[in-house]
């Protein structure tokens, strides 16, 4: 069971994720819950930091930033004590929790839960703080935003959860944003397939990472709100899913940098060596367009997006690149936005990416990137058009409450 900040931001709603917790033990369930930071308190702390220093060492930036959770564990391992059950509080690095040696963006690599193994045996309920762990060099390190998501995950497969429980302030996985689309529609189900797209592409209701983990290790995920008992979103496995819909969800992202570099030389190795070093300083890069020369001697350009959060150290490990390629310029685009649509359906089904780009076109919004796969679509626009964009995908393709468009057999698609 993993609660979200939201679900443990004050006194009253820490003690109702720890009745929850209690309920599922007295079910006769073993639990592990792993809590978040409370409210608001990770912004807080790097507020803080921002305070005392304007770039922030990144190894002081874990050992302050995962103190949050750990706060959360112990009071409510506190409230579940009051309620008549044994609880245990553990930290990351407690419950096994192995990283690799980047800081603020650790990656698993293993899970040693022998103490929580041992803790259940004993009849005790385990918390264990979210978001973190200690790294082969024996260094706190902290997972990303939304990276309790990932430690639960983690947890799950590790000791062989029957299901993955993740409680946030929302029902469920919705097909879109009800923020934007008032008659959003709550998903029953959901495949990782799809998840792993909307996640990537502008979904917050799980990080990436978290739904990657979960499909590689098997691991049942159910989105539930904290505030009510009503059934969530599952996210299983494609085989456990039934008919695809044509299109699941609209998902968008309001948080995207485009980065163009003017006057690449067009020769071999180019490209290798300009994503090589944004991959070394850690920077996930999204969709990338490079405009091929048309004649000998002409210059290549290449532009890609990165979270905006990712921009400055993007900025950083280019420019040495840029003095030694010769690269004429850097062009940065900071306030970008991201819609896309997901479906399993579209795989065989003709027509969907001119229906989205006409769609777009009938709302006067102009595209500057695109990017496909199988089961996606998207599209970098202005950020300040993305609810429209948003709003008018999900009409287009008939996803509120009222009704779906269904997947139909090839062949049906003129009728």
């Amino acid at each position: 069971m993993k609660f979200g900040g939201t679900s443990v931001a004050d006194a009253e709603r820490l003690k109702r994720a720890a009745r929850r917790i209690v309920a599922q033990r007295e079910a006769g369930h073993r639990v592990v819950a792993v809590l978040s930071a409370r409210g608001k308190t990770t912004d807080d702390l790097i507020r803080l930091a921002q305070e005392v220093s304007a770039t922030p060492d990144p190894r002081e930036m874990d050992m302050l930033l995962s103190t949050g959770e750990r706060i959360s564990c112990a009071l409510c391992a506190m409230a579940i004590n009051d309620l008549g059950h044994k609880a245990i509080s553990l930290t990351g690095s407690q419950a096994g929790i192995v990283t690799d040696t980047s800081h603020t963006k650790a990656r698993i690599l293993d899970v040693r839960a022998d103490r929580i193994t041992s803790a259940l045996a004993e009849d005790q309920i385990v918390l264990v703080a979210g978001f973190q762990g200690v790294s082969t060099s024996r260094d706190v390190t902290t997972l990303g935003r939304g990276g309790s998501d990932t430690t639960a995950v983690a947890l799950a497969a590790a000791v062989g959860a029957d299901v993955c429980e993740i409680y946030t302030d929302v029902a469920g996985v919705f097909s879109a944003d009800p923020r934007i689309v008032p008659d959003a529609r709550k998903l029953p189900l959901v495949s990782f397939e799809e998840m792993l797209e909307m996640a990537s592409s502008g979904a917050k209701v799980l990080q990436l990472r978290s739904v990657e983990y979960a499909r590689n290790h098997g691991v049942r995920i159910h989105c539930r709100s904290s505030f009510d008992d009503g059934p969530g979103t599952l996210v299983v496995g494609e085989q456990e899913t039934m008919e695809h819909a044509l299109i699941t969800a609209v998902t968008h992202s309001t948080e995207e940098a485009r980065v163009s570099l003017l006057g690449v030389p067009d020769e071999p190795g180019a490209a290798a060596r300009i994503f090589g070093a944004l991959a070394d300083a850690n920077c996930n890069v999204d969709m990338i367009i490079q405009n091929e020369p048309l004649g000998a001697g002409r210059q290549a350009e290449v532009s890609f997006t990165v979270p905006r959060e990712d921009l400055r150290d993007a900025q950083a490990a280019l420019q040495p690149i840029i003095a030694d390629l010769g690269i004429a310029a850097i062009d940065t685009e900071p306030e970008s936005g991201k819609v896309s649509i997901v479906g399993a359906g579209m795989k065989s089904h003709p027509g969907v990416a001119a229906k989205v780009f006409a769609t777009l076109a009938r709302e006067g919004i102009n595209i500057d990137m695109i990017s496909t796969s199988p089961i996606k679509i998207s599209c970098v626009i202005r950020n300040d058009q993305v609810p429209t964009a948003v709003r008018a995908l999900h009409a287009a393709f008939e996803l509120g409450a009222g009704g779906i468009e269904a997947e139909r057999p090839i062949g049906e698609a003129a009728r």
